[in-house]
């Protein structure tokens, strides 16, 4: 039994070793590229951005007030946006 275990660690580093590193598609290359821009700062703007006190506490207040909703535990597929399927015309 040990044997079996000691094989199947064994092996996980060819397991890993089998995914590429580096994006797999254009899109995903982009993406990449912003968020190393996001992640050192170069694309960062030189105006910094500050809020005031009140904003702060409108803030903190909105987020506090979300939790007095109740989550439910499904929603109905009637209340919403969504199409009849049916075409008016």
């Amino acid at each position: 039994m040990k044997a079996h275990y000691l094989a199947c660690l064994a092996l996980l580093p060819l397991a890993a070793s089998a995914i590429e590193p580096g994006p797999s598609s254009p899109q995903q290359a982009e993406t990449e590229n912003w968020m190393t821009l996001q992640i050192n700062g170069r694309a960062a703007s030189s105006t910094p951005q500050r809020t005031s006190p009140a904003e702060r506490e409108q803030a903190l207040q909105r987020w506090l007030d979300s939790n007095k909703h109740p989550i439910p535990e499904f929603f109905e597929s009637e209340s919403g946006g969504g199409s009849s399927g049916g075409s008016s015309q």
